[in-house]
């Protein structure tokens, strides 16, 4: 349409005389044939020769025009409308509402996390499958946003509650209540430190079917959520990815009451290698390869069984990765000119330092010689490492509002560690958790399914907005969190009904 518009804005300007001319071939034909002159007169011929060569002249004057004319009209057009491919149109355009679904009877929600799958992995190596569903569905075009600190268990709890972890409690993936002592690990399954009330037991308190593989939380007894037999798997490292993608392909031939409506799906690597050698080595390749396989053996067998277009795929991962390597480590005894920093007092070292230190040492003089000896100068890479008191934290980190969360928090850089001491260990390789803003922590976001809009990106969000967009696919009363009520319609196609 651009192109169309200037051409007819730009209609060349007839030329300004005061009658048309004849044509060239009329005028030249009346002079031919003009019985009442005498071709041998000689003013007779100049007269004709003048008249040819006005005609000649005439003739020239006007494909000049008309040939400016034509360039005026083409390249004015070129450059006030560049032309615009078919790929450049976006197909969300064209595509305002759900779609229907065709073989299953209700949503499905699928909810799948690729673990430490840094944005801009999916460029390293050639993956079709993800691209597919890139391409017909609705990507974070610059990478999904995780919640502070940016680790395993609290990223993947909040993607489920839409809470932060302050509320949901699960404050990092090793820590101690502060009340009672008790530590938590990875394997504790204890109800108590599960706060808040994931998307699996909101869909079981309405009486629908959920299905757990693989998901920090799911294995505790919750609410309306009693981990069912064959529909919620303990964690097991050890299983292979296929069997994983067999099993969730499995709930598919079940009658169509007895498919889950939300399930989830979890693959440790990248992560796994990541933290091995590095987000830039040739073994994260391999590993996004990998997943790339997994996420084809899904959309074959859906496809196998009619229900890929019905199903709604959520991909996510829960961070990024960034290198670390020797020269960026930092340490706590080389502090000791100012304080001395027991190993007791330290709760998490890297990438978050977390200190509680004891009754009779006051939090905010225990940071304020912190931080003096790490501006000295004096602290290797002392400049890479702030310390805060908690409530002092930037408000955009939500990491204040729990007695779970110790007094002292110390930020730091990209790719920096801290350890206590020296020790002659030497290694590199890959950590997160880091600030949330970094853009090494972003992960992907891609949804594909009836209400995600084909070839569609949007700005980057925070996972916690996660819960209330498929509590509004499922069309479920989600519970409180975090999330904005209104991001699901900025998202998802409007419901035709």
């Amino acid at each position: 349409m651009g192109s169309d518009s200037v051409l007819t804005s730009t209609k060349p300007t007839p030329i300004p005389t005061q009658e048309d001319p004849p044509s060239p071939s009329t005028s030249l034909l009346s002079f031919n044939t003009d019985s009442t002159t005498d071709p041998s007169n000689p003013h007779h011929k100049r007269t004709a020769n003048s008249i040819l060569f006005i005609s000649l002249v005439i003739v020239t004057c006007i494909a000049l025009s008309a040939a400016s004319a034509f360039a005026f009209l083409f390249f004015s057009s070129s450059s006030s409308s560049p032309s615009v491919t078919p790929t450049e149109i976006p197909s969300a355009s064209l595509q305002a509402t759900t779609r229907p679904l065709t073989k299953l009877n209700h949503s499905v929600v699928l909810l799948i996390s690729s673990d430490g799958f840094r944005f801009g992995y999916q460029f390293k190596t050639p993956t079709p499958n993800i691209h597919r569903l890139i391409a017909n569905g609705t990507e974070a075009e610059t990478g999904l946003i995780p919640v502070f600190p940016s680790l395993t268990f609290p990223n993947h709890y909040s993607i489920v509650t839409g809470l932060y972890p302050a509320y949901h409690g699960i404050i990092n993936n090793h820590f101690v209540d502060p009340k009672t002592g008790e530590v938590f690990t990875m394997a504790s399954h204890e109800p108590k430190w599960w706060l808040g009330e994931p998307i699996w037991e909101t869909v079981a308190k309405q009486g629908l079917k959920a299905s757990t593989y693989f998901w920090p939380g799911s294995e505790v007894h919750k609410g309306s959520w009693t981990c069912p037999e064959r529909f919620c798997m303990f964690y097991n490292g050890s299983v292979p990815f296929d069997e994983r993608v067999d099993t969730v392909l499995s709930y598919f031939d079940l009658p169509d009451s007895e498919i889950p409506v939300f399930m989830t799906l979890y693959f440790e690597d990248p992560d796994h290698q990541g933290h091995k050698v590095g987000p830039d080595d040739p073994e994260i390749t391999e590993a996004v390869a990998g997943i790339d396989r997994m996420i084809g053996k899904l959309i074959d067998g859906l496809e196998e069984r009619g229900v890929f277009e019905d199903v709604t795929i959520i991909m996510v991962g829960d961070h990024g990765m960034v290198g670390t390597c020797d020269k960026k480590l930092i340490f706590l005894d080389d502090l000791a000119p100012w304080i001395d920093i027991s190993t007791e007092w330290v709760q998490s070292y890297t990438p978050l330092l977390a200190i509680r230190p004891p009754p009779g040492f006051a939090p905010s003089a225990v940071v304020a010689e912190m931080n003096e000896g790490l501006q000295s100068g004096k602290v290797q890479n002392g400049k890479n490492l702030k310390m805060y008191l908690k409530e002092e934290l930037p408000s955009r980190l939500h990491y204040a509002a729990s007695d779970r969360i110790p007094p002292i928090i110390g930020m730091i850089d990209e790719g920096f560690k801290v350890e206590q001491k020296r020790t002659n260990r030497r290694e590199c390789g890959g950590a997160h958790g880091y600030d949330n803003a970094l853009f090494s922590m972003r992960t992907i976001f891609i949804g594909h399914g009836p209400q995600f809009a084909r070839g569609r990106k949007v700005p980057s969000f925070e996972n916690v907005q996660i819960y209330n967009l498929i509590t509004s696919i499922l069309n479920i009363q989600g519970a409180p969190n975090n999330g904005s009520v209104s991001f699901p319609s900025t998202v998802l196609l409007s419901n035709p009904s």
